[in-house]
């Protein structure tokens, strides 16, 4: 069985933006049943020098659109980091994946030798699309989703490995 770029990318993507989503719904239904303001959830980070919450949803689904689009050869849409609410958090996660689900299959199939390019700081990485692909856009993507979650249950939001990981 083989598997195509496009299967390995879209569907992945879109799956870990609903687990995110979950995430959310989970983290504000505690936050209401516990008399939490829920901005205290959307500002709430692991240390002093990383993300908050919101800056977590906000690269997980600047990785996957952008992801998407570079192997696609596409330009992503720009969504401001402004998100302050929970509606507004699932906001831009529904907006990322109505943007995936415009991604064709046939943009990224047979097109896993592309080059990709990007701006890392001063730094100038090249990639293939397979590269890229499997050693940078799904580690980061991962790495937010996953972050969103840690903070989340540090924060005491009873969320478990059935919630990030979801039904397959």
């Amino acid at each position: 069985m083989t598997l195509s770029l496009y299967d390995i990318s879209i569907p992945v993507f879109i799956r870990g933006l609903g687990q995110l989503s979950h995430l959310l719904d989970k983290g504000l239904a505690h936050a209401q049943a516990s008399g939490i303001d829920p901005a205290t959830l959307v500002d709430a980070r692991l240390a002093p020098d990383m993300l908050t919450l919101a800056g977590q949803i906000q690269r997980a689904s600047d990785a996957s659109k952008l992801g998407a689009a570079r192997l696609a050869a596409i330009t992503a849409p720009s969504f401001p980091d402004t998100e302050k609410t929970w509606g507004e958090l699932q906001a831009r996660i529904a907006k990322t994946v109505d943007f995936l689900n415009s991604v064709d299959r046939a943009q990224i199939d047979g097109f896993e030798e592309r080059s990709v390019s990007m701006k890392v700081g001063s730094n100038e990485l090249e990639f293939t699309s397979q590269r890229y692909l499997l050693q940078f856009a799904l580690p980061n993507f991962f790495f937010h989703v996953t972050t969103a979650y840690d903070v989340l249950r540090h924060s005491g939001v009873p969320i478990g490995k059935r919630d990030y990981l979801g039904r397959y």
